[in-house]
């Protein structure tokens, strides 16, 4: 006979929802204990549990909590009891009454082995789940079977059917939603993870995701967690607190907290590595963990390894595509330069074509690109000098062969997608794919102005990065100097300017000592994230002999910047003045006679520009002499007659 039948007030009674047939069962087992603690001799509480049990379409949560935890009867029981004394008055004075603590109603220990069924002395013991997973705490200064018991208020709110995560654990870790969509070549992964997932029911096995797409790492790991019906949460390292207590809390916080929601815990290093902390968590946490990093990380804990690497430009178009929806179709090609220039996750391209496609209809190609660079340069900021290119290709005075060598290295990088994906370079390997470059000449030749012509032809920044700030003497820094810049150049839309390349560059190839090899090393690391780095990379040195033949061969393009000659000087002289600039009388033709560089000339026509501001008068030849000799001072070379003669 089901109790429906038996009782015919339970078949007419409304359904309830579980929250609430949950409270009504929960005050049942209260009134039962009221029973047991009054000692009735007669009691119909057992009925009333058994009738509010069958109202409820699942589990209660005190069933749920035993079940997690493994408690026994008596367990169950002390743990109602101090839950009992929270929510319900009476039961709060009976345990008041018999414990003597007047108006302070609490559990004891002594009280729960008098009254409740099946005691067992272990129950309190700190390896059993009521103190080992902190669901009740012992007031201090007390004797273990004197000392009030009284129930975590987490635990306290489950019990009552609010199932959300400790409050102490909010500075630390945050809920990750499944994502609304996800890499093409990452749903395999996620699909492998949720297999080890399903493995391991009991937790306890790590698993650590290797490679450059942090939000990559965090959508696998939310999909395989919603696909195995767990919940998860990601923890940053840096926000961890150091070895100690605080630590140790959190680890207990977090491990009773994994088992009550069912939850996965995504550990991300970022770039700061693994630190003590934190490998001190993962060593220790049991349950289902997920180290993300971009490097491999080397641990006592054996780990299943994934590599999780943004999408290569195919892919990356394809995330255009999908994210812009209709209006990807109105920008004639630009896809295919934005998805070779620039390497984002799926989150970031997602949340940059939402916008772009927002207005529904075409989308604004330059708005697209603006936007993708705004969002790859904040991580270089701090790193590099960031130079906003002005000159274009008229500024730039130099020998056609050097002008057209200049042009080429520009179309390999607008090209890119079609050589390297579409006609199938890249099928045979990334390496070596990156366009990088030497400029080689002396000071003021036009190194650093060529640059800005290419960035701005192409729509990249420019950051310039001093070599010489760079190198360190200690063995191990120079390259992790160099990794963080180009690490924070990955997404793309940067050109790299690696300037005085010859604090690095040596005659390295013949190695005599232990310095010589370091530094090899250290050349070595450069030219092979040159060779990996998507965007454009270019050295500049004044001494192009100091560098070895072996490494200049794994540079694509090498440009010498000629000192001008006369001819190429008066071009420089023709143009150096912007067309505001009142001028008078002046001759590019003498001053061409002038045997300086191309930044010695810009040098002296503005600081020309000065004096003629400060006398009130257009720029003329006399403000140009006295300039002239201005820079020979600084330059600590007197000019002769001929290069100034007729110039005043």
């Amino acid at each position: 006979m089901t109790n429906a039948a038996a009782n015919p007030a339970i078949s007419e009674a409304p359904a309830l929802s579980w929250s609430e047939a949950n409270q009504r069962y929960l005050a049942a087992e209260f009134t039962r204990l009221r029973d047991q603690l009054s000692a009735k001799a007669e009691s119909f509480a057992d009925t009333a549990v058994l009738h509010a049990r069958a109202l409820l379409p699942s589990p209660p949560a005190i069933d749920r909590l035993c079940a997690i935890f493994d408690l026994s009867l008596f367990e169950r029981d002390l743990l109602l009891l101090c839950a009992g004394v929270e929510m319900d008055s009476s039961l709060a004075a009976l345990c008041a009454e018999a414990t003597g603590l007047g108006r302070r109603p609490a559990v004891t220990f002594s009280l729960a082995m008098a009254t409740l069924a099946d005691p067992h002395w272990s129950a309190l013991t700190p390896s059993r789940p009521l103190r080992n997973f902190r669901l009740i705490d012992m007031e201090p200064n007390h004797g273990l079977t004197t000392a009030p018991l009284h129930i975590d208020e987490r635990i306290l709110h489950y019990l009552a059917g609010v199932n959300l995560p400790d409050p102490r654990l909010g500075p630390f870790v945050q809920f990750c939603p499944t994502p609304a969509w996800i890499a093409d070549e990452h749903r395999p992964i996620a699909a492998e993870v949720a297999d080890a997932l399903d493995l391991d029911a009991e937790g306890g096995r790590l698993l650590h995701f290797c490679g450059d797409d942090a939000h990559g790492q965090e959508d696998i790991a939310a999909l395989a967690a919603e696909q195995t019906g767990r919940r998860l949460f990601r923890l940053r390292v840096e926000d961890l607190p150091a070895p100690g207590p605080d630590l140790d809390q959190f680890l207990l916080l977090w491990t009773r907290e994994a088992m009550l929601l069912h939850g996965v815990l995504l550990l991300q290093c970022g770039s700061t590595g693994l630190s003590a902390g934190a490998r001190y968590a993962v060593e220790r946490l049991p349950g289902w963990l997920i180290l993300a990093s971009r490097d491999n990380v080397r641990l006592h804990r054996a780990p299943l390894r994934y590599d999780v690497k943004r999408p290569e430009p195919p892919g990356q178009k394809r995330l255009w595509q999908r994210a812009l929806g209709p209006a990807a179709a109105s920008l004639n090609g630009m896809l295919d330069n934005i998805a070779e220039q620039f390497s984002f996750s799926a989150q970031t391209i997602y949340a940059i074509g939402a916008v772009a496609a927002a207005g529904g209809g075409e989308a604004d190609s330059g708005r697209l690109w603006s936007a993708c660079r705004s969002v790859a340069r904040p991580r270089l900021e701090d790193l590099a000098q960031r130079i906003v290119p002005m000159a274009g290709w008229d500024d730039l005075v130099l020998p056609d062969s050097q002008k057209q060598m200049l042009r080429q290295l520009a179309a390999q990088v607008r090209h890119r997608m079609t050589v390297y994906e579409t006609w199938g370079f890249s099928a045979l390997g990334r390496r070596g794919l990156g366009v990088s470059a030497l400029f080689a000449g002396e000071s003021g030749t036009g190194k650093t102005l060529a640059a800005e012509v290419l960035a701005r032809d192409l729509g990249l920044d420019l950051y310039r990065i001093d070599l010489s700030a760079v190198v360190s003497k200690y063995i191990g820094e120079t390259e992790k100097n160099l990794r963080q810049v180009f690490d924070a150049a990955e997404e793309g839309g940067v050109l790299l300017l690696f300037d005085e390349a010859d604090a690095l560059f040596g005659k390295r190839g013949e190695v005599k000592d232990s310095h010589d090899r370091y530094a090899n090393i250290e050349v070595g690391y450069l030219l092979q994230r040159m060779e990996a780095f998507q965007g454009l990379a270019i050295l500049t040195t004044n001494m192009k002999g100091s560098l070895d033949r072996a490494f200049q061969r794994r540079l694509r393009f090498t440009v010498n910047f000629p000192f001008p000659d006369s001819a190429q000087r008066q071009a420089i002289w023709s143009r150096i003045f912007p067309s505001n600039t009142p001028t008078q009388g002046l001759e590019p033709a003498r001053l061409s006679q002038l045997n300086v560089a191309g930044g010695n000339i810009r040098n002296i026509a503005l600081n020309a520009a000065f004096l003629a501001a400060e006398a009130k008068s257009p720029v003329a030849m006399t403000h140009l002499l006295e300039a002239a000799r201005m820079e020979a001072q600084k330059m600590e070379r007197p000019l002769s007659d001929g290069e100034t003669r007729g110039w005043a």
